[in-house]
């Protein structure tokens, strides 16, 4: 059976400087396929119709040392950055690379600061563009 011992971490990259994204609490990429069955009055499912894919991305980070400075940074000045995830230790992930190119982030939202625990930030935004590299299998392009 197989066990997770690998650890993931999330990078960025502006011009050809690349940052660990930490402490993080998630990253969550998502892609959309946007497609709908075509259908006639004579005969349904008929084909398909397809509009662009959309890439989107949200992540929550601890306020803690100069990350969340520097994203809030790319949101307010938008600017294009890279964001990658990868294996830190170990090997049980099924991918050898997984990156979003040309990112933007669409929004900021900042916690509360309480007596407890750490501040955080979310921030959600797309990918231009988006490559991944299954360890088994050809690499794939969006869009």
């Amino acid at each position: 059976m197989p066990e997770w011992n690998t650890k993931l971490a999330v990078t960025y990259t502006k011009g050809s400087e690349t940052f660990t994204i930490s402490p993080i609490d998630s990253f969550s990429p998502s892609f959309a396929m946007n497609v709908e069955p075509l259908h006639s009055v004579e005969a349904s499912h008929i084909g398909a119709i397809y509009s662009p894919p959309t890439i989107n991305f949200s992540m929550t980070v601890k306020a803690i040392g100069p990350i969340v400075g520097q994203l809030t940074k790319l949101a307010i000045d938008g600017e294009l950055f890279n964001i990658s995830l990868l294996e830190l230790v170990g090997d049980d992930w099924t991918f050898s690379s997984f990156v979003l190119e040309d990112c933007l982030i669409t929004s900021a939202s900042p916690t509360t600061a309480t007596v407890s625990g750490a501040p955080a930030a979310t921030f959600s935004g797309f990918s231009l563009t988006a490559k991944v590299d299954p360890k088994v299998g050809d690499l794939s392009s969006l869009p």
